[in-house]
């Protein structure tokens, strides 16, 4: 038995065990819609899969509280997949291996999946209980939200009645979010024809490790190193001074993760090699100074390869090189008013470069469109000058604060008279998928909220438990405190 079965509160550390050994990452869905479903036929809810590919669950009021609004309960099923390299872990078929380190709960070598797992298991727990009191109350588990937001943007309008929206995918516990950032996806491409290596000359491996990596929006804001900016610097360097030539480059997995892996295979001259070498410790000490405090150690290694038989041609790698140097990473803009909160970002997360393809895919994030539009131009305008085709494609539009709220004033009195403290009412620089939805349904009032995740998106993902009490308790006040119709 896990256990993490034995945390409390039980109801949703049980569900969310559960949930752990049902491979879920982004894309691979049937085994996860099959186990809600079975759950709810299990539990005795209603509950089907609409036409998104997103799984829907209704449960009556309890006896008394009919006349109360109807609300609508909302996570999203996938989870990130993300893993140490040493990690033979298949997400598609192995369950998660959990763990608990002191007031953390830890996955071994991969991501956790309490982003957003622990919001889908709060959903069971509500679904099961026989003890709450609650009016109406629907759940909408949304599909890839991690890849696209797909289950969002195919919600059917019409499909809930809910006048009230629970996202339960927030990752600090004590804030209540009112607001979060739109995104675009910014993809740059190009053909080229490889040309042959020099016979004379000897490959090598350059690989930046040791990173923390981290979620896109949530932590770009903390100066976190990125893999691909650390390698670009080295090439360009190793191009110009020690005659090498671009054969390959790989760099990040997920287009909504700081990367925290790159590598490149670099061929020269045999007389540069230790030039090379030279260099290569210079930056790995370099690198350590500059995110002393901020990463724990990064490593920069060299490794003899077998000499690839191509390479990529001169003018290609130079432009390449030169944009992929050029393109922003990191924070753009802060929120003018709310000077601590990151309002414009990119994040140069996946750098692939091998077999006569270039591409290079980037998440830009900002809470202001025009400000969105103007980075998503900037990055374009970058990639162009390298030769490459540029595609924006799912957009999405940030989630605008309502100060008005009456969801907001009543939550902020529960929170207090529960924990004698007041909340903090925030808007987040992450893409959460309550703008998608509201543009589908207007009239909703909405909160986000959360117990307490760290590092989502990498394998160091880990969740606080003894702050899923307080939120489990904050959600079930609130929803006995749902007003009436």
């Amino acid at each position: 038995m896990s256990e993490i079965k034995n945390l409390k509160p039980e109801c949703i550390w049980r569900n969310f065990d559960a949930l752990t050994q049902v491979p879920r990452p982004s894309g691979h869905l049937d085994k996860v819609r099959q186990f809600l479903l079975d759950f709810a036929k299990k539990v005795g809810v209603e509950a089907f899969t609409d036409e998104a590919g997103n799984i829907v669950m209704r449960k009556p009021a309890t006896p008394g509280m009919e006349n109360r609004k109807t609300v609508i309960l909302q996570a999203h099923m996938d989870m990130v997949p993300q893993k140490e390299k040493d990690s033979t872990h298949n997400f598609e078929t192995d369950p998660i291996q959990t763990y608990i380190d002191g007031d953390w709960v830890k996955a071994k070598g991969t991501t956790l999946g309490a982003d957003d797992g622990l919001g889908v298991a709060a959903i069971m727990a509500v679904m099961e209980a026989t003890d709450l009191k609650h009016g109406p109350v629907e759940a909408l588990i949304t599909a890839d939200e991690e890849t696209g937001m797909y289950g969002a943007n195919g919600l059917p309008a019409g499909e809930l009645e809910g006048e009230i929206l629970l996202n339960l995918d927030t990752e600090q516990e004590g804030e209540l979010i009112i607001g979060s950032a739109g995104g675009v996806d910014i993809t740059a491409t190009l053909d080229y024809k490889e040309t042959e290596s020099d016979k004379e000359d000897i490959a090598v491996r350059l690989t930046v490790k040791g990173l923390k990596g981290g979620h896109s929006g949530l932590e770009i804001g903390v100066g976190r190193g990125n893999a691909n900016k650390m390698l670009v610097r080295i090439v360009r360097e190793a191009i110009a001074d020690d005659e090498a030539c671009l054969a390959s480059w790989h760099g990040g997995n997920m287009r909504n993760a700081i990367p925290r892996e790159a590598e490149a295979v670099l061929t020269l001259p045999k007389d540069n090699k230790a030039d090379l070498i030279e260099l290569v410790n210079d930056y790995k000490e370099t690198f350590n100074e500059e995110y002393k405090g901020i990463e724990n150690e990064i490593d920069v290694t060299v490794e003899d390869v077998e000499l690839p038989a191509t390479v990529v041609p001169q003018e290609i790698q130079d432009n390449l090189v030169d944009a992929i140097y050029a393109a922003h990473d990191g924070v753009w803009r802060y929120i003018p008013s709310i000077p601590g909160i990151v309002e414009t970002s990119s994040n140069l997360a996946i750098v692939d470069i091998e077999g006569g393809k270039a591409a290079v895919k980037i998440l830009a994030r900002s809470s202001s469109e025009t400000k969105k539009d103007e980075l998503a131009t900037s990055l374009e305008s970058c990639f162009n000058m390298a030769g490459m085709k540029v595609e924006l494609s799912g957009a999405y539009g940030g989630w605008d604060p309502n100060t008005d709220s009456e969801l907001i004033k009543r939550m902020r009195k529960i929170y207090n008279d529960l924990f004698g403290e007041e909340p903090t009412v925030q808007v987040v620089h992450a893409g959460l998928e309550c703008s998608i939805i509201l543009s589908k349904y207007p009239g909703l009032d909405i909160c986000s909220f959360g117990p307490t995740l760290l590092s989502p998106h990498t394998p160091n993902e880990r969740a606080n438990w003894p702050t899923t009490s307080k939120f489990w308790d904050l959600l079930v006040k609130t929803l006995e405190e749902i007003p009436e119709k």
